[in-house]
């Protein structure tokens, strides 16, 4: 079953934010370029938390997993924007797990 994540990140080092936001590129949606919509399966989830476990420093970066439900369920609406709206279409990806 595919659930709908808010991943957030802060990130101390420039070179580590920019090998971050690449990886995310590569999951979900940028609703802002620190915050991303990820559509995962638990297996697309554990293969994303190995990818930024690489990448970040644990005493200086953090990145936060907000588990939102099904994407058909309550996923769809429970974000809202003030000013520009958020596209809540996801856009189509696909992650290859080797």
């Amino acid at each position: 079953m595919r659930a709908t994540y808010i991943v957030s990140y802060d990130i101390a080092d420039q070179r580590r934010l920019r090998l971050v936001h690449r990886t995310m590129m590569g999951f979900g949606d940028s609703l802002q370029y620190s915050v991303f919509r990820c559509i995962l399966s638990e297996a697309e989830r554990i293969l994303l938390v190995e990818k930024l476990t690489g990448i970040i420093n644990n005493k200086e970066d953090q990145i936060l997993f907000v588990n939102i439900g099904p994407p058909a369920g309550r996923a769809k609406s429970c974000i809202s924007a003030l000013g520009r709206d958020i596209d809540n279409s996801p856009a189509d990806r696909i992650v290859v797990i080797v």
